[in-house]
């Protein structure tokens, strides 16, 4: 290189290292407020809420009426990006698959995937109410319990209620299950167009990036959503509700956990290759919304921008996240086992090992057709109870502490959608490697 070239090059490089110290220069003079990553916010917001929350138990109605709206208008504006999002994204992943039989093949390992889990995680529920005696010690307070356990709907209803019969109603009731049906038809449909579709398939994409740049404007507003969603949950269960149900609470807690630790972890182990702390590293602003807000539905945008920055594909995260929002209920899952057990020996039932997997069993099909919103839960307990003639007014006994344990079920249920799409992209991503690797 002549003389001229090389001190061409040293310019250059002694340019881009004034570059690189003036960034640093300019973000060393950030307030540290800016400084702070958007999880460190919402990680200081949920103890500031938990703080105030506890301050406030003397007087819940001011949580209630001050605090509790900027929670409610930050999820009112998350269930408004929540439909277009799952719609345009769940089209444009099946239209970037490109292959109706691909998305079959995924389609099917996700589904068997997520119901496998499910099944494993209620046994685990089963199995810890049983050893740690979850009824064990509680007395009733009150003969009268009443609660208006709502009809649940057969096998064969929900099979037929996740076929729409028109475009706009399940966007307008935010029908999850059936706006994913719309958009993997509309999706199939634009495939199967060829060319023609081409323009349509352009809009959506652009659509989806549109969704993406909405979704990231709300979120930014997230912990001022989770101190407003957390105080008022603390400062209504005060410890008069929560100690004589601790217990329940403690079974349920530690259930959830180990499934979080010890399945999650070695699913992701033994499928994706990835090791825990860097999972839970990376979905750890998703669990924190999901633990406050308790909507799986919610969480679904955070979720999808910390599984897609854990190396996710767009089409993979814009598949299988919007599917497991919907039918994955691992948490759920865990939280039927313990209650049933709980309000049988509360009420002197002694469970059959037949019965126990009488609950399995409901548990997984009814997970399918439950809700990813707060309180959900209860309708999806009423079932279990009644598939084994245990007395429905017992989730009275539960009722209060509900929200409590669906906090920690939610951050259960969205950790278990994020592990699903690591497994199936790292599949998906072997896969085409190895048609790479024979094609050439």
């Amino acid at each position: 290189m002549s003389e001229k070239g090389t001190s061409d090059v040293r310019e250059l490089l002694d340019e881009a290292e004034r570059d690189i110290k003036d960034i640093a220069k300019e973000n060393g003079k950030k307030p540290w407020y800016k400084r702070l990553s958007l999880t460190t916010w919402i990680f200081i917001a949920l103890v500031l809420g938990v703080m105030c929350g506890l301050l406030l138990q003397g007087n819940p109605g001011f949580a209630d009426t001050y605090i509790k709206p900027i929670g409610t208008i930050f999820l009112n504006l998350i269930k408004m990006i929540v439909v277009p999002l799952v719609i345009v994204s769940m089209m444009a992943g099946v239209i970037s698959l490109k292959d109706i039989k691909r998305i079959g093949a995924i389609g099917g390992k996700t589904i068997v995937f997520y119901l496998f889990t499910t099944g494993f995680a209620v046994c685990i529920g089963l199995l810890f109410a049983n050893v740690m005696h979850v009824g064990g010690g509680y007395t009733l307070a009150s003969t009268q319990l009443e609660y208006e356990a709502k009809e649940a709907p057969s096998f064969i209803d929900t099979l037929v209620n996740i076929f729409p019969s028109n475009f706009v109603q399940p966007m307008a009731d935010a029908t999850m299950l059936q706006i994913i049906v719309i958009a993997l038809i509309f999706g199939f449909g634009i495939i199967a167009a060829g060319k023609k579709g081409a323009i349509v398939a352009d809009f959506v994409n652009g659509m989806n990036a549109v969704c993406i740049k909405v979704m990231h404007g709300i979120i930014m507003f997230a912990p001022f959503g989770v101190f407003g969603l957390i105080t008022p949950v603390i400062a209504n269960n005060g410890p008069d509700v929560l100690l004589p149900l601790l217990w329940l609470i403690i079974v349920g807690y530690v259930a959830m956990i180990v499934h979080l630790v010890v399945v999650y972890s070695g699913l992701l182990r033994a499928i994706a290759k990835m090791g825990p702390l860097k999972f839970f590293k990376g979905i750890a602003p998703a669990l924190l919304f999901a633990f406050s807000s308790a909507s799986s539905v919610g969480t679904l945008p955070v979720n999808m921008e910390c599984t897609k920055k854990m190396g996710a594909s767009d089409e993979m995260v814009s598949f299988v996240l919007p599917l497991g929002a919907t039918i994955n209920m691992d948490g759920t899952a865990i939280y039927q086992g313990v209650c049933a057990m709980f309000i049988a020996q509360v009420f002197g039932i002694d469970l059959t090992i037949q019965q126990q997997i009488v609950i399995v069993l409901t548990t997984v099909l009814a997970s399918i057709g439950t809700a990813g919103v707060p309180g959900s839960g209860m309708i999806m307990l009423a079932m279990v109870l009644q598939s084994v003639g245990l007395p429905v007014e017992g989730i009275a006994l539960v009722a209060g502490v509900d929200r409590i344990l669906d906090m920690m079920r939610t951050a259960l249920n969205i950790s278990g959608d994020s592990v699903c799409c690591l497994c199936m992209n790292y599949l998906e991503e072997r896969k085409q490697q190895r048609k790479a690797g024979a094609g050439a």
